[in-house]
């Protein structure tokens, strides 16, 4: 059963996409949640990649700051032969789904980050899983890690780099992998008893037509949300994409997918993706209108 909050948790900015250092992010569940305040955020879903190991944190950390958590998740999954996102929001950190979930991307990302260290090695770069599994600790093991690990070992400047010429797609460390699909990773979030959202549509590369079958077949497969604004975008194209949504085809009495947002944060020195940054038009549909009850 989904939880369920007062108006009031709605009062300031809502951010229903964010990292901590569960998976990717620079800043702990706790200090996350602290920033977030800073920032006016009442209502916060912490959306780990592919884990929720830092929601008891960070709703450790709400109760004490007055900001609502929702307990989310974002899951790899695939699309055809692409890679996407799909977040998960309100679901239960200890269902059965969620653990069988993460146990098997957590299988995959450790088979990528061996394959991605075996490239590296060929190019000379002794050291690579090591040094990333030493950077991941306790967190889920991905790129960032190895992009970190080149930039500590002096052979990049910057993270940004060591995806451009290392790790970015089509480079040497872009490894593929068969992700679960769109879906069945729609149908575990919602045996965690949550709603799917399909994350960041327009950072996908699409064409206007690829996006639309991406958002039709999100749609069709039961995904309930599509993140309309991720950080600061292009008010033209939220604009765009907003018209592919509304004119998604719909089953006779069905509902069209909602809307969510978020800031996707990682890290304090990205404004165009900080917290509480981004807000939604007044006159769309807002997926958290599921959870939200009366002033009390």
């Amino acid at each position: 059963m989904i939880a369920l909050f007062p108006s009031t948790a709605f009062a300031g900015s809502v951010d229903l996409h964010c990292h901590s250092t569960a998976s990717d992010g620079i800043l702990s569940p706790a200090e996350l949640v602290s920033r977030a305040k800073t920032h006016g955020v009442t209502l916060l879903a912490l959306t780990d990649h592919d884990t929720v190991a830092g929601v008891a944190e960070a709703r450790a950390a709400g109760k004490q700051l007055g900001v609502a958590i929702i307990p989310g998740i974002e899951l790899s999954a695939r699309w055809g032969q692409r890679g996407v996102h799909i977040v998960g929001l309100n679901v239960d950190p200890s269902s059965t789904a969620i653990h069988h979930a993460v146990d098997r991307r957590n299988e995959l990302r450790v088979e990528r980050a061996v394959r991605i260290a075996e490239r590296l090695e060929k190019r000379g770069f002794s050291g690579a899983l090591v040094g990333a599994r030493s950077l991941a600790g306790d967190s889920v093991l991905g790129r960032p890690h190895f992009a970190r690990w080149l930039v500590e070992q002096g052979h990049v400047e910057d993270a940004a780099r060591a995806f451009k010429r290392y790790l970015g797609a089509g480079k040497v460390g872009d490894v593929k992998v068969d992700w679960p699909s769109l879906a069945d990773t729609i149908a575990d979030i919602h045996a965690a008893g949550g709603q799917a959202v399909l994350a960041h549509p327009l950072k996908y590369g699409l064409t206007r037509t690829r996006l639309r079958s991406l958002l039709q077949e999100f749609h069709s497969a039961g995904g309930d949300a599509v993140e309309l604004l991720c950080g600061r975008q292009n008010p033209v194209q939220t604009r765009e994409l907003r018209q592919l949504v509304d004119g998604l085809t719909v089953a006779p009495g069905a509902l069209g997918p909602r809307y969510s947002l978020g800031s996707d944060f990682h890290q304090p020195d990205q404004p165009w993706r900080e917290l509480g940054s981004v807000h939604l038009p007044a006159d769309v549909e807002p997926v958290w209108k599921l959870w939200q009850t009366s002033p009390n």
